[in-house]
């Protein structure tokens, strides 16, 4: 089974994205489906799994408002980065926490490697499929690495010059 890290522990995921079904058919337990998928089947999906086994993946070309309303339906997004360099995914999962207020788990799938992991979390990420081909166990060591930040983010609202003025 495949590993992830959720809140700094890495743990078996006993979730499934599903990337593409021709057939139209889904693999058993739970699964994070393509933001198209679940617009196109949402009833049904939600008859057939309910909210605890459904999760749903944004590209990053993704509009988080177009979710925004069904939220409460599901029980992961997960948020797709195709290649290392592609920084969207970022804005969205601010969106998601800041905007629209979700709480649920926010995952980063894809091209995740170390290097994102601390700004990720900054971001309200709090689980990530760390790219197969990297050890998963080396990449937690990311999030003890830097120790100032200086920009609010969903993790410190206040940038550090306001807590030192506040101190």
């Amino acid at each position: 089974m495949t590993q992830i890290i959720r809140d700094r522990t890495v743990v078996e995921d006993d979730w499934t994205v599903v990337r593409e079904s021709e057939d139209g058919v889904l693999p058993d337990g739970k699964i994070v489906v393509p933001l198209a998928w679940w617009q196109a089947n949402r009833s049904a999906l939600l008859a057939s799994r309910g909210r605890d086994a459904l999760g749903v993946w944004l590209a990053p070309d993704s509009e988080p408002a177009d979710i925004a309303a069904d939220l409460d339906s599901i029980a992961l997004v997960a948020v797709d980065f195709p290649k290392f360099a592609d920084g969207r995914g970022y804005s969205i999962a601010r969106l998601l926490r800041e905007r629209y207020g979700y709480r649920g788990e926010l995952r980063a799938i894809g091209d995740v490697l170390r290097d994102q992991l601390f700004y990720l979390k900054r971001c309200g990420f709090d689980a990530f499929a760390v790219r197969a081909d990297k050890d998963i166990h080396d990449a937690l060591h990311a999030f003890g690495e830097l120790t100032l930040e200086y920009q609010a983010a969903v993790d410190e609202p206040l940038p550090l010059f306001r807590g030192l003025r506040a101190a």
